[in-house]
């Protein structure tokens, strides 16, 4: 569904430490990423990730939007900013900033 949240990241900047306090935490349990220091959360609704990210303190979200084109084009309308969409294995995502500034992530589906 268009505008639904559907993935989140957190950045770590030591992915162990990090998955043993949101494991404490949350009772989170990790699988393999598919980036380099990634780690996918495996019992969260919607799913997450982790990756490490020594400069990162605050977490991604992603939205999913039907078609990635037109929708960073309507972010762009609206006063926000809106990169380039970029292909990724499971799609199509776009990072953004509303029109005061929040960062936000475009995700749509492989077709």
């Amino acid at each position: 569904m268009a505008g639904e949240l559907v993935y989140f990241v957190i950045p770590t900047r030591h992915g162990e430490r990090a998955k043993r306090f949101y494991g404490e935490l949350f009772g989170w349990r990790f699988g393999e990423g598919n980036v380099p220091g990634g780690s996918q959360i495996e019992n969260t609704n919607p799913a997450g990730g982790m990756f490490e990210n020594p400069e990162g303190t605050v977490p991604q979200v992603f939205f999913q939007v039907d078609d990635i084109h037109a929708a960073v084009e309507r972010v762009r309308e609206l006063g926000g900013e809106g990169a380039e969409p970029q292909r990724v294995e499971s799609g199509w995502m776009a990072a953004c900033r509303d029109d005061q500034g929040v960062e936000l992530n475009l995700w749509a589906p492989a077709s």
